[in-house]
């Protein structure tokens, strides 16, 4: 009996020996191909090594983004593209982000015609991108314009207070990290948010007057944070004609590109290589009972605007009004 309880009990490590290195193999194997693939096709996206025309996604809450701003000056030294479409579909976002990419833009456009194809919205941040473009087309009913900047912070005095919570604060000046939540605001503490404001209000409004066929007063007087259809925004010459991808690519025909050349997107570097890795590695952890991330799912449902920081120019609807 003793060499048969033996027998079991090796039978017993043996199995948990081979799930470990079954489940090890599937992870390396996972990863390996990761590497492979992204080493061997990272840099390339398919059909580029031909004449074409580059077509490039911005889309969702602008912000400082290295990848994109890097994807469009390797599209600046590929000879092989001919012009370049911007799809645009944005809210807006930081202006700090904003500005990046209007300059990277600008570069681009010093290289190959770039018009900027709008889509349902491209408002704020996501307009002053598109201005950086030398042609702007956009839908008849697409979204346009919000020319402002913005800052708001929560007060949460009133909670506090509820809660039973007080907050001591000892500073270098009185204008030292304010305004905050976490007290009232001053009439200094407005004065000097309102000062900065006005200044990259100036500096927005000063790029659309140089973009745009407009003087400055005109662009003042659509820069109160309206926003316009496609249609109000011809009219007014914030875009330059209406349509879509098929009225883009007539625009560059005139600036001397084939409008038989194939359009081909330029994604994210490695983009399609990581979802791949990434599908592999959420089957194995489903396998192996482990629970998959939700951070994709709060994503999509807006939670990166929550955490943006600094000087916003971002258009959103009023929803407060709407529950009225």
């Amino acid at each position: 009996m003793a060499l048969r309880a033996d027998d079991i009990i090796d039978r017993r490590r043996l199995r948990r020996k081979l799930t470990f290195w079954r489940v090890a193999t599937l992870i390396a194997a996972a990863i390996a191909i990761a590497i492979f693939g992204y080493w061997a096709f990272g840099d390339a996206v398919p059909g580029t090594g031909r004449n074409h025309i580059a077509q490039v996604s911005i889309e969702g809450t602008i912000v400082e983004d290295e990848e994109l701003i890097d994807r469009l000056e390797r599209i600046g030294k590929a000879d092989a593209v001919k012009g370049v479409i911007l799809t645009i579909d944005s809210p807006g976002g930081t202006t700090a982000g904003g500005e990046a990419i209007f300059e990277a833009v600008r570069s681009l456009a010093e290289k190959k015609p770039v018009t900027a194809q709008v889509g349902t919205l491209a408002a704020s941040a996501g307009y002053m991108i598109a201005s950086a473009t030398d042609h702007i087309v956009a839908r008849k009913s697409s979204i346009v314009g919000s020319i402002g900047v913005l800052v708001q912070y929560p007060d949460l005095t009133g909670l506090m207070e509820k809660l039973g919570i007080g907050l001591e604060s000892i500073k270098s000046s009185p204008l030292k990290a304010e305004p905050s939540p976490f007290n009232p605001t001053t009439e200094p503490e407005r004065q000097m948010i309102r000062a900065m404001i006005l200044d990259s209000y100036d500096w927005f409004v000063g790029l659309v007057t140089e973009r745009r066929p407009l003087s400055r007063e005109e662009v003042l007087a659509l820069a109160d944070g309206s926003v316009f259809t496609g249609r109000q925004a011809l009219k007014l010459k914030l875009v330059d004609a209406v349509g879509g991808e098929d009225v883009a690519i007539e625009w560059l025909k005139e600036q001397g590109v084939d409008p038989d050349l194939e359009v081909i997107e330029w994604k994210k570097k490695g983009s399609g290589n990581f979802l791949f890795a990434q599908s592999i590695m959420r089957a194995i952890a489903s396998a192996i009972g482990l629970p998959s991330s939700g951070a994709d799912l709060i994503r999509d449902l807006g939670g990166d605007r929550i955490f943006l920081d600094g000087l916003l120019s971002l258009w959103q609807p009023d929803t407060a009004a709407r529950r009225d």
